[in-house]
C-alpha cells in the first residue's frame, strides 16, 4: 500500500472538521499542501493542521511534485476550472459538492478527467457512512418488499448571514453556487436516492423566492419517477419557522424513514415490528469516504461516488429548477 499525498485547493471552513483531519487521520494518508489564496490564512491553516506546506497560488500546489492527487474544497463556481487544470496536470481529482453549478459543467469535468486518464471522485460521502450503508442493505433485502413510493420533506429556517443583503453566503448567490440552499442541501438527498434506486428518469419541478431575502430559490418542490417506476415527492423550503429533515420510503410491506442530515435513528417499520438503528456520524465525517478513495488508488476496493453519479444529481436539480431558472 502507497501513502496517497494530498493537497487541498481551498481550505476554508468545510476542511476544518469534516474532511482537512481525516486526510491525516486515514490510512496511508497524508496531507501534504493547502492552498488558499490569503497566504497568511493558509499558514495558519497548516500549521494548525501539521501540514508541511502551503501556497497562495493554486498551480503552484498541482504542480507540486510532492502532491499526488487534489481535493478541490472551492465554492462550485471554480469547480470545473480547477478540476481541467488538475487533470491536466495527470493527478485525480477530489471535488467537493455539488458537484459542479450545473450539468454542462459537470461533463467538461467528466471530458477532462478522462482524455487525462485519471479518476474523478466527489465528496458525496454519505455513500460512505454506515448509516446510509444499512439502509441501502435493508432495501437490497427486501426488508419492506417492492419500493413503491419515497416522501422527502426538508424545511428550515433562515440562517442568520441570510438577512445581510450586502454580504449574502455564497451559497445563496446562483451566480457562485449554482442556487440557493437547495442546490447546497438537496443534493445530498438526491445522491443517496441515486445510490439507493439508480438514475432517475422522469423530473418535475416547481420553484420560488418566498421571502425575498436572496436572489436564489427558497421554496422548492419535485416529482421525481427513477428507472424501475419507483415515484418520489419532494418538498423544500428554507424559510420556514421550523425544522423538519425526512425522508420516508414506502414499499408492499413496511416503509424506512430517516433523515439526512440531522442524527435521528433509522427506523424500519413491517410485518415484523418496529426496528430502530441510531445515526452513526465519524467526528471527521468524510473519513470513510476518503478512506474509500485511498484504497481504490491502491487498487483495493472503489469509491462509492464518482463523476458519473455527482453528474446525474446535477442534471436532477437543473431539470427540477428549469423552469424557475428560464423565468429569472
Amino acid at each position: 500500500m502507497n501513502t496517497i499525498r494530498w493537497g487541498i485547493l481551498g481550505c476554508g471552513n468545510v476542511t476544518e472538521v469534516k474532511s482537512g483531519p481525516a486526510f491525516q487521520k486515514a490510512e496511508f494518508s497524508r496531507l501534504q499542501a493547502v492552498m488558499r489564496r490569503n497566504v497568511t490564512l493558509a499558514a495558519d491553516y497548516a500549521r494548525r493542521q501539521q501540514v508541511p506546506k502551503w501556497y497562495d497560488n493554486a498551480d503552484d500546489l498541482i504542480n507540486d511534485p510532492e502532491v499526488d492527487i487534489i481535493y478541490i474544497a472551492t465554492p462550485p463556481d471554480t469547480h470545473k476550472e480547477y478540476t481541467v487544470r488538475v487533470a491536466a496536470a495527470g493527478k485525480p481529482v477530489y471535488v467537493e459538492k455539488p458537484m459542479a453549478r450545473n450539468y454542462q459543467e459537470c461533463l467538461a469535468m467528466i471530458a477532462a478527467c478522462k482524455q487525462a486518464n485519471i479518476p474523478l471522485f466527489t465528496a458525496y460521502y454519505r455513500r460512505s457512512l454506515q448509516t446510509f450503508i444499512k439502509i441501502k442493505t435493508l432495501l437490497e433485502q427486501n426488508k419492506i418488499g417492492k419500493v413503491h413510493f419515497i416522501q422527502i420533506i426538508h424545511h428550515q429556517p433562515p440562517n442568520p448571514g441570510d438577512f445581510n443583503s450586502t454580504n449574502l453566503p455564497w451559497r445563496v448567490i446562483p451566480e457562485i453556487s449554482g442556487g440557493g440552499y437547495f442546490v447546497d442541501l438537496a443534493c445530498h438527498t438526491l445522491d443517496l436516492l441515486d445510490y439507493f434506486f439508480g438514475a432517475v428518469m422522469e423530473v418535475n419541478g416547481l420553484a420560488g423566492n418566498q421571502a425575498g431575502l436572496y436572489p436564489a430559490e427558497d421554496t422548492v418542490m419535485a416529482s421525481l419517477r427513477f428507472k424501475n417506476d419507483i415515484i418520489a415527492s419532494a418538498a423544500w423550503c428554507f424559510t420556514a419557522s421550523t425544522h423538519e429533515d425526512r425522508v420516508t420510503i414506502m414499499g408492499t410491506d413496511g416503509k424506512i424513514s430517516f433523515s439526512v442530515f440531522a442524527e435521528q435513528d433509522v427506523v424500519l417499520e413491517n410485518q415484523q415490528g418496529k426496528t430502530t438503528w441510531p445515526f452513526s456520524k465519524p467526528l471527521h465525517i468524510q473519513q470513510p469516504h476518503i478512506q474509500s478513495i485511498i484504497n481504490q488508488l491502491n487498487g483495493i476496493g472503489k469509491c462509492p461516488s464518482d463523476g458519473y453519479s455527482a453528474a446525474r444529481t446535477n442534471w436532477v436539480m437543473d431539470e427540477i429548477l428549469r423552469e424557475w431558472k428560464e423565468a429569472t
